[in-house]
């Protein structure tokens, strides 16, 4: 059971693990979207995954070609990103198991119909990934407003630094009990 403060226990037994966009082009330390402990969350991730095998889903980034609106603009500033959909950079540095579904979003939330659908009204959500102040936390933004319970585990996710994860989890911790913030040891232990 995880339990933030003056919140009610929560049972994770229907819990989904929505590992976020563990992929190649935030992997590398050395390029604009590297995430600098990268390597630490993904040992961390390996193990929930492990954990929660059957109720395991995977998303991926990738760049919308149309390049709507403002996006082409963002692109304009990150362009060695500007590239196809099945570029290398967007394929994922873990192995999801057979069947375990990936949902590939150019947008920086992942939230939406695909995620919804497996993650029932009442379950609670796992987060864990890349990166706790873009993409993650958009996730959880959007999960929160369709009336799901998110569960965020702290040390399984990353940011662009430090201080950035530290800012994050400061304001996702502002939205208990509709956010639960934790770690992976709290989860494996008996989530």
């Amino acid at each position: 059971m995880i339990t933030p403060a003056g919140a009610p226990s929560l049972s994770l037994a229907e819990a989904t693990l929505a590992v976020i966009d563990m992929q190649v082009a935030f992997r590398d330390k050395h390029s604009d979207w590297g995430i600098p402990r990268y390597a630490e969350v993904a040992a961390r991730i390996a193990l929930l995954a492990e954990r929660f095998r059957e109720r395991v889903l995977w998303t991926k980034f990738i760049r919308d070609p149309l390049e709507a609106g403002v996006w082409s603009d963002y692109y304009d500033r990150w362009s060695a990103f500007r590239v196809d959909s099945d570029s290398a950079l967007w394929d994922l540095t873990l192995t999801p198991e057979p069947g375990q579904p990936i949902i590939s979003s150019s947008n920086f939330s992942k939230w939406g119909p695909d995620l919804a659908s497996h993650v029932p009204l009442g379950a609670p959500l796992l987060l864990c990934g890349v990166a706790t102040d873009c993409c993650v936390l958009a996730t959880a933004l959007g999960a929160v407003d369709a009336g799901r319970s998110v569960v965020l585990v702290t040390d399984a996710c990353a940011a662009i630094d430090d201080d950035a994860q530290q800012q994050t989890l400061r304001l996702l911790s502002l939205l208990a009990p509709m956010v639960t913030l934790t770690t992976t040891a709290a989860v494996l232990e008996g989530g």
